[in-house]
């Protein structure tokens, strides 16, 4: 999801013997939505909005599993009114937002820091089912809060008269809110009577994505112009790689993908081992960043961004 990388709930837990495969399979994922982020900012570096890139990702993606799933599941085509309105929220305030937010959020920042701070997505979950659900959740949600808010400090060095960019962490900490919602939304629709599988419900969230900025930014509008040039996804003193060639990597190595290689694994793991493998998609977007755009981090902002990880890896497990 910006990734998404975390899985959706509903998923059968796997077999022990399958684990491992299931883990190889997951981190393949991680990797691949870890390097787009790097290919993603190469693109907005040449002078594309983010939310014409964001209309260019989602429409793209959709018609990719539109297509995956007419072959392979046609009764998941069908739409029953009762749903219209939460496939509408679920596209547009979780995968709309959370992916506008994020290549708004890592035009100003480093990508590393970006995902540090989308990845407090399932802390905000944890908090909206004690407060707004009601439901019990175990006291170590607020051990994993007060860590995260700690690691958080460290990664703005706050004690520097906070050293982020102000637009880029409050549309980072968007992004979050946005992928909360998109869990809550999803977890809501699986678990519901006659619920959706996670495959579908994806490509119909997308979809909602697409017709939404389809309505705000319309084709006919769209700045062809922009995807005609090149950028340099291993930096300025590396080669020139078209536009267009990296548009179709973010589409599909950088969103089917990834996409398909979670929901694969997800049969060989529980949810919970999954986001567990998830938490490598920071650190492998910030070594890649690191590579091929020189985005380097201080020795404390990667201490910070560890102990972010290790408050939302606590505040997961408290449901």
């Amino acid at each position: 999801m910006t990734e998404l990388a975390e899985p959706l709930p509903g998923i059968p837990t796997a077999k022990q013997r399958h684990r491992v495969l299931g883990y190889t399979v997951y981190s393949i994922a991680a990797l691949l939505f870890a390097v787009n982020g790097t290919v993603s900012k190469s693109i907005l570096l040449t002078g594309i909005s983010a939310a014409r890139l964001t209309e260019l990702r989602v429409t793209l993606a959709f018609l990719i599993m539109l297509i995956i799933v007419a072959i392979t599941r046609r009764s998941a085509l069908r739409i029953r009114k009762d749903e219209i309105a939460l496939l509408l929220a679920f596209g547009i305030l979780g995968v709309a937002m959370t992916q506008w937010l994020f290549f708004f959020a890592i035009e100003r920042l480093a990508v590393g820091v970006a995902l540090i701070i989308e990845f407090t997505a399932p802390i905000m979950v944890a908090l909206w089912f004690r407060f707004g659900r009601k439901q019990p959740v175990r006291p170590t949600v607020w051990v994993g809060l007060i860590l995260a808010l700690v690691g958080l400090t460290l990664v703005a060095q706050a004690w520097q008269g906070f050293s982020l960019d102000a637009l880029g962490a409050a549309a980072a900490f968007g992004a979050a809110a946005a992928l909360a919602v998109y869990y809550i939304l999803a977890e809501h629709q699986v678990h519901r009577p006659n619920g959706r599988d996670t495959i579908s419900l994806t490509m119909w969230g997308f979809g909602a994505a697409a017709l939404f900025f389809a309505i705000i930014q319309p084709w006919w509008t769209y700045p062809w112009e922009d995807l005609t040039g090149s950028g340099q996804p291993l930096g300025v003193d590396g080669p020139q790689v078209p536009v267009s060639a990296l548009i179709a990597w973010m589409v599909i190595l950088g969103t089917v993908a990834p996409f398909w290689l979670v929901i694969a694994s997800l049969h060989h793991l529980t949810s919970a081992q999954a986001s567990t493998i998830g938490m490598m998609e920071p650190v492998l977007a910030s070594i890649v960043a690191w590579l091929a755009l020189s985005e380097i981090l201080t020795p404390v902002q990667i201490i910070g961004g560890l102990v972010v990880l290790a408050g939302v890896y606590i505040a997961e497990r408290s449901r």
